[in-house]
């Protein structure tokens, strides 16, 4: 490692007159290395140490690192709105950086959450005025679409998360507004904005309306989300930029770092992604109810270290060009592309008491006869979100206690025979009906142990308005990479709620964000399976001809340890 000089603190001039205030580190000696820029709405001293190493440790590997306050945040000058400056503020400060001293021209930027969608929005912004573009990215879990892969999921407002960031964010902006007031209030609010909010309208956010975009998100216009969004902002852009993508099965933008790199594929540049065994944050090998292994203990420093060498220094990568990490075999595996996968199909079918235990619904190879299970969704007692990217415990839980409540659909298949690798998204069909005008539907798939645990691994939400109703109506769930071990069991859960992580559905066909509790009414669904309906999981699946080889069968590189 490379001893570095002091720490410098520059004022940044953007292109309507307002400073950014970044820190700059450098390598001590005359040689001139690439940039590396992050832009971040935190405070630059986090420098998203929560998840990455701190940037005096990619300084010393042989870069310049600028770590940028955006504007309206940390000791930046100007009004922080969300994502809304970052088109031209990120291109100027590519701009910027191409001229530091001790760089050599080369700049690169990296980041994680809201400072990987602002790298998208540099390079648009750089594509936009012709300023210089970057040489390379590395974006670790963002949303490519705003709404749809951070603030909305299948249509439905996420609740709990959106609530907190709001409040955490108003905080700031409370405070360099001189409303000490306002901000004592949010950070009061914060504990029970997380654990358990009551209402899409808490009264704490109501009162500083001024300082949060929060209502913004409630009203859900479409012009909001294009101005913001990197999908949009990029539409007609050539992605020709070498981009590593980061992201985790249990991040709440999962979705959206497939679609980036999906959508970057098209194009020439170099593209490489890695899917950890994480929710947002912490990166460890504890995730949930289970331990990952020492592989995912190590984080995704040194691999994005090994990208910027490629990309930047033209250094041979050790990685393979895509990484999934199975949090079963505890391992990573590796591809030369994104594996695809045959679709294997269950077919649902109980004893038309699949709410009422948690024993009685089936999933079975061939359809069962035909039957129709009932499911009461009381407003009062909403089914709770457990485990994954929004639940309370997060990650992969055991959600059996959930199971057994009378307001859960369970649909469990028989004991394996032999170890079957899942990769990619699963989705559900389901033969569904209901005695309101909307409701919400929640389903997550679980493997089930010998001793009972069922171990959630991926889940998929959808909200249906009145009109959107009809049946059957299919969920997607989010992409998985894992392997269920012969012995184990699969199990479709069906909710038609997930509070907190989104609001309760009214039935009433109004939106659930704008529904009072008092709106709320019981609603009944029906799920009609087995011969002529077609209630279904379409599972991903994989040839796995051994339990114990990541790469038997599979197509997997062998495995690359950072």
């Amino acid at each position: 490692m490379l001893p570095l000089r002091d720490i410098e603190t520059l004022r940044m001039p953007m292109v309507d007159g307002v400073h950014l205030t970044a820190d700059v580190y450098r390598p001590v000696g005359p040689e001139r290395y690439p940039v590396l820029v992050m832009r971040l709405p935190y405070g630059r001293k986090v420098a998203s140490t929560v998840v990455l190493a701190h940037p005096a440790w990619y300084a010393a590997q042989g870069y310049v690192v600028l770590v940028q306050d955006v504007r309206g945040r940390g000791d930046s000058e100007g009004i922080f709105r969300v994502l809304e400056d970052d088109v031209a503020d990120g291109a100027e400060t590519l701009s910027l950086a191409a001229d530091l001293d001790g760089g050599n021209g080369k700049v690169a930027s990296y980041g994680f959450s809201y400072h990987g969608m602002n790298q998208f929005l540099a390079l648009a912004g750089a594509q936009k005025s012709g300023g210089k573009m970057p040489d390379a990215m590395a974006i670790a879990m963002a949303a490519f679409d705003v709404r749809n892969h951070w603030a909305f999921e299948g249509n439905g407002f996420r609740l709990q998360s959106n609530q907190f960031w709001a409040c955490q964010m108003a905080v700031e902006n409370a405070r360099r507004a001189g409303d000490l007031d306002a901000a004592h209030r949010l950070l009061a609010a914060l504990p029970s904005l997380h654990s358990s909010p009551v209402s899409a309208r808490p009264e704490v956010l109501e009162q500083a309306a001024r300082y949060t975009h929060y209502h913004e998100w409630l009203a859900d216009n479409p012009s909001y989300w294009q101005a913001r969004s990197p999908h949009s902002q990029l539409e007609g852009v050539d992605l020709d930029i070498p981009v590593l993508h980061i992201g985790g099965w249990n991040d709440i933008m999962l979705e959206g770092t497939f679609a980036a790199f999906e959508a970057f594929s098209a194009g020439s540049g170099l593209q490489r992604l890695s899917v950890g065994p994480w929710s947002h944050i912490p990166w460890g090998r504890r995730v949930g109810a289970l331990d990952a292994g020492a592989s995912a203990a190590d984080g995704i420093d040194r691999e994005i270290l090994a990208f910027f060498d490629e990309a930047l220094k033209g250094r041979e990568n050790p990685y393979p060009t895509v990484r999934l990490y199975d949090v079963v075999k505890k391992a990573w595996a590796g591809f030369e592309r994104l594996p695809t996968a045959e679709a294997r199909v269950l077919y649902l079918s109980s004893g038309g008491r699949a709410a009422a235990t948690s024993v009685d619904g089936m999933l079975s190879e061939t359809p069962g006869p035909a039957s129709t299970d009932y499911l009461v969704h009381d407003p009062w007692r909403p089914a709770p979100s457990v485990g994954l990217h929004l639940g309370t415990p997060s990650d992969f839980a055991d959600r059996a206690a959930v199971d057994d409540r009378g307001d859960v659909l369970a649909y469990t298949c028989d004991p394996l025979d032999r170890a079957l690798l899942l990769a990619g998204a699963a989705r559900v069909t389901l033969s569904i009906t209901a005695d309101r005008p909307s409701f919400d539907l929640d389903c997550t798939l679980s493997v089930v142990t010998p001793d009972g645990a069922a171990i959630s691994v991926t889940s998929g939400h959808k909200t249906l308005q009145a009109g959107e109703a009809g049946s059957p109506i299919s969920v997607t769930l989010r992409p998985i990479h894992v392997t269920v071990p012969a012995g184990h069991c699969l199990r479709l859960s069906i909710q038609a709620a997930s509070f907190p992580a989104f609001p309760v559905n009214p039935g009433t066909g109004a939106r659930p964000q704008d529904a009072s509790v008092t709106d709320r009414l019981v609603t009944t669904l029906a799920l009609r399976s087995g011969d002529g309906y077609r209630s279904t999981l379409h599972l991903p699946m994989m040839r796995q001809a051994d339990g114990n080889d990541s790469r038997s069968n599979t197509g997997e590189d062998n495995e690359h340890e950072s």
